[in-house]
């Protein structure tokens, strides 16, 4: 796995020892960390004491943030293996391209899905006209040994399934809800939701026994089980649980992420350690086309 991390320090991920067998409440809180040349991020995972929640691996929150006169998200081409990438907005938009040709604008509540595989590279940045706010996450999923050498390739889907309630939105992210299902590829049985709620809102959201869980908060004043979730931080929840009880004290987004233990060990380093190579200057003389024979 990589990241743009220039003080790496390796991570031992994954295990059924890191996994809480029954329902808890443990609130995590973010570390803030630089990500490219121009965005804050705040990181919940990999966090001290909890790495990995079902295959998800890495969780970043930045956003709102005014970006009307700055260039935005700014993160240059890097290399992953080993992981998947969901690019997720809630406001502005961010460019993709990546070393198999692909070239993609994500905009808000559209699945970016990005699988790695043996190998790819990839850049993510607002484009030169972009909205003024920006807003969202960008996670990890570890992909089992099995799978781990597939070939890489991106996914990109507009239209993803929701699941309504009085009061709640859910686009289905990854994995499956409630009877809905994403068409994002999937390789460990896992979930991935946005939740909007409106103000007022009170209901119990069902959920998988055998999944562990936590909840991410985006934005407004929710209460998970009775556990205020503030905007950028997530509660961990463990497993055991049928149902997950919600409260929204304003209108409010938050996303479920789940899935069954992942009981692989891995190591998760950050792989970016030096500057990019610079392109050779270009010669001042106006340059000509070359056929095979002089």
């Amino acid at each position: 796995m990589s990241n743009l991390d220039r003080a790496p320090v390796p991570s031992v991920c994954g295990g059924r020892g890191f996994v809480v067998a029954e329902p808890v409440r443990e609130l995590l809180s973010p570390r803030h960390v630089q990500l490219g040349e121009s965005t804050e991020v705040r990181r919940l995972l990999p966090n001290l004491g909890r790495r990995m929640i079902g295959a998800w691996a890495f969780v970043d929150h930045y956003g709102p943030d005014d970006i009307a006169d700055e260039p935005g998200m700014q993160v240059p081409p890097h290399p992953h293996i080993g992981l998947q990438t969901v690019s997720w907005l809630h406001q502005g938009e961010v460019l993709h391209r990546d070393s198999t040709g692909s070239l993609q604008t994500i905009r808000p509540r559209e699945l970016g899905l990005m699988t790695s595989g043996r190998a790819i590279s990839h850049s993510e940045e607002s484009p030169r006209s972009h909205a003024r706010y920006l807003h969202g996450a960008q996670l990890w999923v570890a992909l089992p040994d099995s799978h781990r050498h597939t070939d890489p390739r991106f996914e990109h889907h507009p239209d993803l399934p929701t699941v309504t309630a009085p009061g709640l939105t859910a686009t289905v992210i990854l994995g499956s809800l409630d009877g809905a299902t994403s068409p994002g590829t999937t390789f460990t049985p896992i979930v991935g939701a946005d939740l909007a709620l409106a103000q007022g809102t009170d209901l119990r959201l069902p959920l998988d026994p055998d999944f562990e869980y936590g909840v991410l908060a985006m934005s407004g004043e929710v209460h998970v089980e009775g556990v205020p979730v503030l905007p950028g931080s997530m509660l961990y929840l463990g497993c055991g649980r049928t149902d997950l009880p919600l409260r929204a004290e304003s209108d409010a987004a938050v996303m479920l992420l789940g899935g069954e233990p992942f009981e692989e060990e891995l190591i998760m380093w950050w792989n970016f350690d030096g500057a990019p190579l610079s392109a050779p200057a270009l010669p001042e003389t106006p340059l000509k086309p070359r056929g095979r024979a002089r």
